[in-house]
């Protein structure tokens, strides 16, 4: 006997259900005629979910609506199924991971793309969040995907077909080859899934964005037009009234970033920045002399940084895809900041250590703020009048090796 799922079908959320009937065998089968906006209004759709969201599942027990719990349903129908992997351990990562793409990213691909198709309203500061939220997401996923084919175990679980889902949405609306290339494990797994026989069966044929969908504004309706009247004779009007007109609001001036309101410093960063990437010989004689010449104490801070979790850093390209995604999302402070990471030892654990330079005599409260990295290094600030401190920082600029008597694993420079 089929199951019938509502819904259109074109719904990421009713392929979660289409794609686990595939691979456990249950019969599922899109009612027929259903049109979104009337179908799901009908009072024998409301009686399966009272708020007419799809999709809802139809079984002999009763309906089953919220994308995930319909395919948990079908999941199971099949005891002998794989899709929640072979242990009480599984059980709980394919759980976990079920839940981190609904709530990382899901829930951020839609604060992006549906503001701009006009769903809600459309706002900057939350549209930039919401990047920035998703970014971060994808990092994890991707980290995670550096050592693993799938979420789960050495096979395809309902982890997968539910991330795989939820990035469907991200990958045919909205993230480009643009954006999604700083995910290459990310890239690499969606479409690894979307191949999958499967998959492929349920999805068809996918493509990616080649563009962000333009923002939708949403048209005035025309004035409603009084009826006409018999012409009266006009009175005069004084000199001095005009007729009135409605006037558009000056958009509001982007409010300062309060380093930008500091006094001027001596220290120009870009110069600073060129000089750094410019300089292919004598870097100590040429470039480390410039920045003590041009550095400004009353500016600019120097913040030595170390990771709190070294003895986590036991693979060596999970710890510089690590070093690599802080880089990233430290991307917001690129006019105010140049920095070094070294990841330094040839051997495992390995050390994540830096040098920073800050705009002002603190480290920015919008960095401290935006970036969660932060919290997971100790923060030291750089005496310059302490020669043991100075040397260290020359060091790390040039990527001097050894760099405290150990090799270096490798250095990133942020500018």
């Amino acid at each position: 006997m089929a199951l019938f799922l509502h819904s259109g079908s074109n719904n990421k959320n009713a392929y979660k259900a289409l794609i686990a009937a595939e691979y456990t065998g249950v019969r599922v089968e899109l009612a027929k005629d259903f049109k979104m906006g009337e179908s799901n209004k009908t009072p024998d759709f409301l009686k399966m979910n009272p708020i007419g969201k799809v999709p809802v599942l139809e079984t002999p027990e009763g309906p089953v609506f919220e994308s995930n719990a319909i395919a948990r349903y079908v999941a199971r129908l099949n005891a002998d199924s794989t899709l929640y992997g072979s242990s009480l351990i599984d059980y709980a990562h394919v759980e976990q991971w079920m839940d981190f793409a609904s709530m990382e990213i899901d829930a951020n691909i839609a604060r992006w793309l549906f503001p701009r198709l006009g769903f809600i309203a459309h706002l900057p500061l939350a549209e930039e969040f919401g990047i920035s939220q998703l970014k971060r997401s994808l990092e994890a996923l991707n980290t995670h995907l550096a050592s693993n084919t799938f979420l789960v175990g050495h096979g395809v679980t309902l982890a997968d077909i539910v991330m795989t889902c939820n990035l469907y949405l991200g990958f045919s609306r909205i993230m480009t080859k643009t954006f999604t290339k700083d995910f290459p494990h990310v890239e690499r797994y969606f479409w690894t899934m979307v191949n999958q026989p499967n998959f492929k069966k349920v999805l068809g044929e996918v493509k990616q964005a080649t563009s962000v969908p333009a923002i939708e504004k949403k048209q005035a309706q025309p004035a409603k037009q009084k009826p006409k009247e018999e012409p009266k004779k006009a009175a005069p009007k004084p000199k001095e009234e005009a007729p009135a007109e409605e006037e558009e609001e000056a958009p509001k001036p982007k409010p300062k970033n309060p380093l930008d309101l500091l006094p001027p410093s001596k220290m120009i960063l870009d110069e600073w920045k060129r000089l750094y990437s410019n300089t292919k010989s004598n870097f100590r004689e040429v470039a480390i002399k410039g920045f003590w010449d041009m550095y400004d104490p009353e500016g600019y801070s120097l913040w030595f940084c170390n990771y709190k979790y070294n003895e986590e850093n036991t693979v060596s390209f999970v710890t510089l895809n690590k070093v690599g995604g802080f880089l990233q999302r430290m991307d917001l402070a690129r006019k105010y900041a140049f920095g070094k990471m070294l990841v330094i030892g040839s051997e495992p654990p390995f050390k994540v250590k830096g040098l920073w330079l800050f705009r002002g005599q603190e480290i920015p409260k919008f960095v401290m703020d935006e970036c969660y990295d932060m919290e997971l290094y100790e923060w030291t600030k750089v005496d310059i009048t302490d020669e043991a401190q100075k040397e260290r920082a020359s060091q790390m600029i040039e990527d001097a090796e050894p760099f405290e008597g150990e090799a270096l694993l490798d250095a990133k420079c942020f500018k």
